[in-house]
């Protein structure tokens, strides 16, 4: 018996030492990361000396908690030429209201009430589409309801467009937690998909990663259309990333910058838009590849939480005295406090929240996990999404069904 507790400590050891390795790596390369990526406000506007026209897109569904916030931060920019597009995605409340009032108060706001969703879009894709047949022009800058701008943002995006010659530019907003499930379990999320989408990753044009924040991207009309438009990702959740990862794969000039201090969003509002947004990430990777699915699911389990489950077999072993017990123990704590260290650093330099929320990481880590099992089990289940007041049912050929 004791020797197959023996055995079982020492993969036990293995297993926590290969999460801590990762978590080296993830300290490691968010550290360059925050010190190396690109600042939106780095800028220097003294060069810009050319205004082309910017059509901002800005869809909402219900949103009449946050649309006059952004409506006010979209019309105070000082950038000298541009349109506002705000499309009343299907509300069933006061949104389409207020942009109606705000396209009465100024003109360079147009209202749009979207057509029916038509079979196969997703109900943000179709918004956006509805919003590009009108826009006028050269530069498209999508961002979301939930946002917030500087009033340079839009300028400092338009000049480095312009000076360097990009194709399409986004930005990493700084994201608000308003609750305490999203301040505990946000650092953990963003420390796990921070290695993939970072700005390094992104602006390197040997790297196939392409990326984009709905919150902020600008991209010429000429890209937008090369790429098939919200047409081409009309069937994904999250068309954002979808486009990015065009726009990349036509070897377009793209470059993600930080941008925190100009642009904010809200990514979840309770547990229970975090739980569908968690769910909104997975379901799309299961159905373009399963097994990629189950693997990122188990890694995801492995590198957030195992340590901690595993905590009570310390407690309650009943060969505390076998010699591989206490190496057992130093590779598990020393996992653990890997773990709240990287959320500390995702917390204080990602997320501008308080470091002590990475404590909660045990609770974080389970959130996450098994966020990310549930949508596998239930992938295939009518509503398995339920986002910005919609149901969606992905098919095996990842149409959404509403």
């Amino acid at each position: 018996m004791e020797l197959a507790f023996t055995v079982a400590n020492l993969v036990l050891t293995a297993i926590m030492v290969g999460i801590s390795g990762v978590w080296v790596y993830f300290v490691a390369y968010m550290t360059k990361s925050f010190r190396l990526a690109p600042r939106l406000e780095a800028f220097d506007r003294t060069s810009a000396n050319k205004f082309p026209k910017v059509s901002v897109i800005l869809p909402a569904r219900n949103e009449e908690r946050y649309i006059s916030r952004c409506l006010d931060s979209l019309l105070a920019q000082d950038y000298p030429n541009f349109e506002i597009i705000a499309i009343n995605d299907s509300s069933t409340d006061r949104t389409g209201e207020i942009m109606a009032q705000y396209a009465s108060k100024d003109p360079r706001v147009i209202h749009v009430d979207a057509a029916a969703k038509p079979e196969g879009w997703a109900g943000k894709n179709w918004a956006c589409h509805e919003g590009y047949l009108r826009a006028k022009g050269d530069l498209l800058l999508f961002t979301d309801a939930d946002s917030e701008h500087s009033a340079s943002a839009m300028a400092l995006a338009v000049g480095q467009v312009v000076s360097q010659g990009l194709d399409a530019l986004t930005a990493v907003p700084r994201l608000i937690c308003n609750d305490f499930w999203t301040k505990i379990t946000l650092p953990a999320l963003a420390t796990f998909l921070h290695t993939r989408f970072s700005p390094l990753r992104v602006n390197d044009p040997n790297v196939k990663t392409g990326y984009f924040f709905g919150s902020f991207f600008i991209i010429t009309k000429i890209t937008y259309e090369a790429i098939g438009t919200h047409e081409g990702v009309r069937h994904e959740l999250v068309e954002d990333g979808a486009l990015g990862g065009k726009v990349k794969e036509g070897k377009f000039r793209m470059r993600m910058v930080r941008g925190e201090k100009q642009i904010q969003a809200v990514w979840a509002r309770d547990l229970s838009t975090l739980w569908h947004g968690l769910r909104r990430l997975m379901i799309p990777l299961y159905y373009q590849n399963k097994a990629g699915a189950y693997l990122m699911a188990t890694a995801v389990f492995f590198i957030l939480f195992a340590p901690f489950a595993f905590l009570p077999y310390l407690v309650v072993s009943p060969f505390a005295g076998n010699l591989s017990f206490p190496i057992l123990v130093a590779a598990e704590l020393s996992a653990i406090a890997l773990i709240i260290a990287g959320n500390a650093i995702q917390c204080s330099k990602g997320v501008f929240e308080s470091p002590a929320y990475a404590l909660a990481a045990p609770i974080s880590g389970a959130i996450v996990s098994f966020g990310f099992l549930s949508a596998i089990a239930d992938a295939k289940k009518k509503g398995a999404v339920n986002w910005r007041d919609r149901q969606y049912t992905v098919n095996e050929n990842q149409h959404p069904i509403h």
